[in-house]
């Protein structure tokens, strides 16, 4: 429910900004993180708090993957399907979600624990195939790592955090977790402790 409060919050939102419909992004987030999803009733709020028409304010709501038009479930997971991670396996990985899960991208577990999505790029090239799971980031994902993830969530666990500034299980091995360096001229990754390129061995 949109309460007065929730309204009072969006005013301070676009009080913010020079331009009151610059507040739309983040009055939008309010409703989602109110409501669970983008409801008619927030979508009405958002419109009446920065002076734009409903379908101006539900254009945005349908071009962005971010906000929900439905209930989703405790955990969202998002895969990236963008070059990058699409290169690295993105779409077995998606596709052994769904199986796993039982649900096909944008459906819900009947339990209410996962919802799976195909998002465009997460801003994560260098981490390919990189999913979110409530918008925490999960680095470096195999078959394997999404298994070991969602049963860590089943059983009331969460994504584990990494001592840096992502969220992650353990990084893959081969080249994507640095083992080799392609634009590097002579095809090996520089060492800790090794000469100078160009110096002699």
């Amino acid at each position: 429910m949109i309460t007065d409060e929730i309204k009072a919050r969006m005013r301070e939102i676009v009080a913010r900004y020079p331009s009151p419909r610059s507040g739309m992004l983040p009055c939008l987030h309010l409703v989602q993180e109110t409501e669970g999803y983008i409801t008619p009733e927030g979508v009405a709020a958002v419109a009446e708090a920065v002076g734009a028409k409903l379908d101006e304010v539900e254009s945005v709501v349908t071009f962005y993957s971010m906000y929900r038009r439905a209930p989703a479930g405790k955990h969202v997971i998002k895969v990236c399907t963008s070059i990058s991670c699409y290169l690295c396996g993105c779409d077995e990985l998606l596709a052994h979600l769904e199986s796993r899960l039982g649900i096909r991208r944008g459906q819900t577990t009947p339990d209410g624990q996962f919802t799976l999505q195909g998002v465009e790029c997460l801003a994560a090239c260098g981490l390919a195939p990189a999913i979110q799971v409530n918008d925490q980031f999960v680095e470096f994902v195999t078959p394997e790592k999404a298994d070991a993830l969602i049963e860590r969530l089943r059983a009331g666990g969460t994504v584990e955090p990494h001592p840096g500034e992502w969220n992650v299980l353990e990084p893959a091995s081969g080249p994507r977790a640095g083992e080799a360096d392609a634009a590097s001229p002579n095809g090996k990754t520089a060492q800790a402790g090794t000469a100078p390129r160009g110096k002699a061995q």
